[in-house]
């Protein structure tokens, strides 16, 4: 599947307060539910982590490969599933495909787990 052909992301770079803050709509739920369930596998987890901890932002796909014991293709479909939801994005130069985050898609998700440590004491739902 070619970048042109992925799924529409939302822009969800000027949303997501905490959820303390206000409600999420239903869109904006189901997009970033789809980004939450995208790292709840823990390859896929693991491979966002590997990419953005990469020295110079991006990495190539056979040093990714080369960091599990599934298989190539498996590693593909895991990364596919990363770009399909605006996690993750790829250039191919030449035989090779490079990787670097998307870090707005990823600051959304990280603004709404984002709650301050007595928002939720303060409004009863820690005991």
């Amino acid at each position: 599947m070619s970048s042109q052909e992925l799924p529409v992301v939302p822009d969800l770079s000027t949303c997501c307060t905490p959820l303390t803050d206000e409600a999420l709509t239903d869109d904006v739920a189901a997009s970033l539910a789809r980004g939450f369930k995208a790292l709840g596998d823990p390859v896929r987890l693991r491979l966002l982590s590997l990419i953005a901890s990469r020295a110079g932002g991006e990495v190539c796909v056979c040093d990714l490969t080369d960091a599990f014991t599934v298989t190539g293709p498996t590693i593909s479909h895991h990364l596919k599933v990363l770009r399909e939801v605006g996690l993750i994005d790829c250039q191919r130069r030449g035989t090779w495909v490079y990787y670097w985050i998307v870090p707005d898609r990823l600051a959304a998700l990280s603004r709404l787990l984002d709650v301050p440590v007595g928002a939720a004491a303060a409004a009863g739902s820690i005991r």
